[in-house]
């Protein structure tokens, strides 16, 4: 792929976060945790990418990992000096070590992540003196949206998982027409024998 074929130019942060918005929203509609991510080189976007780790049977195929992989193939090298990263959420662990060894010069993102968040929230990463590699960063940006898409994520699975529960305990009712035989306990055996 070349740049030319991502054509989608990035004139600021906001355009660039709602490009990553969409990814998020392609996670949503998938049924996976919805976190999209582009990756932008001299104002185009190189690679894009969301969570797919159900669907691609991967638990390394986050947003971010598959928008670098995208963008490393684009321009044909696994360095992408210069370029700018915009995801949805805080990247976590394998993220954070990802985008350092790919040499991101620019991290933006939307929404803390304050349970796994690797940036600013549960560790701060970047900022160990052991990494040969300092990257910008930028946070908040559209936090609103990237969160709210979050949260409306996980009540529709919530909501689905109640109707679930739901449905099996009418199934289990009229099986067993609503009467519940209870199992008795087994008797001690710790009973002195005599």
């Amino acid at each position: 792929m070349t740049t030319s074929e991502h054509s989608q130019q990035i004139a600021d942060d906001e355009q660039g976060m709602r490009a990553a918005l969409a990814m998020a929203q392609q996670a949503y509609d998938a049924g996976e945790v919805p976190v999209g991510a582009v990756v932008v080189l001299d104002g185009y976007i190189i690679g894009r990418g969301f969570n797919q780790p159900i669907s691609r049977v991967d638990p390394s195929a986050h947003a971010e990992m598959v928008a670098i992989r995208e963008a490393a193939q684009c321009i044909g090298n696994y360095r992408l000096a210069g370029a700018t990263l915009y995801v949805t959420v805080e990247p976590c662990t394998m993220c954070t070590g990802l985008l350092i060894h790919s040499r991101i010069a620019r991290l933006v993102y939307g929404a803390a992540e304050p349970k796994a968040g690797a940036i600013q929230s549960a560790l701060q990463l970047p900022q160990q003196p052991f990494y040969n590699h300092v990257m910008d960063i930028k946070d908040g940006v559209l936090a609103d949206e990237c969160s709210q898409l979050m949260s409306d994520f996980f009540a529709m699975r919530r909501e689905a998982k109640k109707r679930l529960k739901q449905s099996l305990q009418m199934a289990d009712d009229s099986v067993n027409g609503g009467d519940r035989k209870e199992i008795p306990e087994p008797a001690s055996r710790s009973k002195n024998r005599e």
